[in-house]
């Protein structure tokens, strides 16, 4: 049984998510307590999965939050030609991020290492460059903040790069870390349908669900890893906000804190 405390973060949570019929994982940044006392604007900051694929009732209600912008971080190969109706009806610009070494090769070693902790210590590394070989793509991501767009920004599965955006948007907006990392994690509930459909195709075909699973969900370990690398090499995230890729924080915090 829940505590009331807990009720009450889950009862956010899912004041947070926009259920669709298509697209999944598609949550609202809104309600967060952030800098100086104040609370993220709802509507204006939409984070989530691969919206390419909405339904027509799908692309109407996400007309509804009039985005300026549509950011996806995802590269040419994870795209597809049945994502035309979506790319007609808004102002998608792409800003791919590598996804990391996730070839054939690669993931046959993982699976032949019969080591969960393998496949844990590839995402850790994998986290480990987003705040040192994407830059120019964060940097980018967040002029758009200090530009006052209304943005829904993607991946593929909204969890692992647009988890790391998320985080340098909540930073930068004041967010706590530890609401940080909460707004992170719910990524596994949210995705938690669609894992389960890969797993239990991975079962059929007689391979290791269990070494897979690390690289489908999200672990604090993950994002922490960012967090120290951030800590260590830059001298903390407001530094590396500020000095290192050059973003105007109080003009973000002008533009979505109520």
């Amino acid at each position: 049984m829940l505590s009331s405390s807990d009720a009450q973060a889950q009862g956010m949570q899912d004041d947070r998510h926009i259920s669709f019929e298509a697209i999944r994982n598609i949550r609202d940044l809104g309600g967060y307590p952030a800098a100086g006392g104040r609370r993220i604007v709802p509507g204006r900051l939409l984070r989530g999965a691969n919206p390419g694929m909405a339904s027509a009732a799908d692309i109407d209600k996400l007309k509804s939050y009039r985005l300026d912008i549509v950011l996806d971080f995802r590269t040419e190969a994870e795209k597809h030609s049945a994502e035309t109706a979506f790319a007609s009806s808004f102002n998608w610009i792409a800003e791919p991020v590598m996804v990391g070494n996730l070839s054939q090769e690669v993931m046959l070693t993982l699976l032949q290492s019969g080591n969960p902790e393998n496949s844990r210590q590839f995402m850790i590394d994998f986290y480990r460059t987003f705040p040192v070989r994407y830059q120019a793509q964060f940097r980018r991501f967040l002029k758009l903040a200090e530009q006052n767009n209304t943005m829904l920004y993607h991946c593929t599965a909204g969890k692992d790069r647009t988890g790391f955006a998320s985080a340098l948007l909540m930073a930068a907006l004041g967010v706590e870390r530890a609401a940080i990392i909460d707004n992170y994690l719910e990524s596994n509930r949210y995705n938690a349908a669609a894992n389960a459909q890969v797993l239990a195709k991975l079962f059929k075909a007689e391979l290791a669900p269990e070494l897979i699973a690390p690289l489908l969900s999200v672990e604090a370990a993950y994002m922490e890893a960012s967090f120290v690398l951030i800590d260590e090499e830059y001298g903390g995230m407001d530094q590396y906000l500020r000095q290192v890729l050059d973003i105007d924080v109080e003009r973000i915090r002008e533009n979505y804190l109520v």
